[in-house]
């Protein structure tokens, strides 16, 4: 059984296992850290970065996603410097990408947008680089737009974790790295997805939508989440 250990996080004393992340201890007791590649029940992976903390004796800033909680540890989430490195984030993905909000099929159940309102982030100040991403359209149910996708694979854990096709994966590097299915295959073609939808139902932004939504009528069902918790832990069960 996994030890209790005492900690402070933003000055306020709070205990939690030690087999705990920053980030869960935190959400325990009530204080918020943002964030848009942790799905409760998936793998943490650190992706977005934009749960970044600080660490006292820590001279860089750590993912609370991924980062285990010890006894005695004092953390900050609030100060000024990480939310500099949170707008940046954010205006980065939006400069990196095509995010038309207004044409999107998210727009206003959008988890990018939702950040970029807390941050009260109303231009970006960094160029756009208007890629070239061609929407994959070929799935008889879904669609995938990838000038909508920001990298954060929960698409590719919930396929590989709980579905256990790991239709999804990451092609390429740094700055050309994109979502790809079976080996660079169209999706309509592939061999390995089961057409379940988790993939669509976990995506934060408009990338992974559902055939027949015109703007703004891509949501989300709220109730996937803990059955994502559920079926992880029979997995691990089994």
């Amino acid at each position: 059984m996994s030890r209790v250990v005492t900690l402070k996080i933003n000055d306020q004393d709070v205990s939690g296992r030690e087999d705990e992340s920053i980030l869960q201890v935190a959400r325990e007791n009530g204080i918020e850290i943002p964030t848009l590649c942790y799905v409760e029940g998936l793998s943490a992976v650190g992706a977005c970065r934009l749960c970044l903390v600080e660490v006292v004796g820590v001279a860089r800033l750590l993912p609370a996603c991924a980062t285990r909680v010890s006894e005695g540890m004092e953390v900050n989430t609030e100060s000024e410097r990480l939310q500099r490195y949170r707008r940046m984030i954010v205006e980065l993905l939006f400069s990196e990408g095509n995010h038309i909000c207004s044409v999107c099929v998210s727009n206003g159940h959008c988890e990018l947008q939702d950040m970029a309102v807390k941050l009260r982030l109303d231009h970006i100040g960094m160029p756009y680089r208007f890629p070239v991403r061609h929407v994959d359209a070929s799935h008889p149910r879904f669609g995938f737009d990838p000038n909508r996708c920001i990298l954060c694979t929960r698409c590719v854990r919930v396929c590989d974790e709980i579905e256990g096709a790991h239709t999804w994966d990451v092609m390429g590097r740094g700055i050309a790295s994109q979502l790809i299915t079976d080996m660079h295959t169209p999706w309509g073609e592939s061999e390995t997805c089961t057409s379940c939808g988790k993939c669509v139902q976990i995506c934060p932004t408009g990338a992974l939508f559902v055939k027949g939504k015109s703007v703004a009528e891509m949501t989300k069902r709220p109730e996937f989440l803990p059955y994502l918790t559920m079926m992880r832990n029979r997995k691990s069960m089994s």
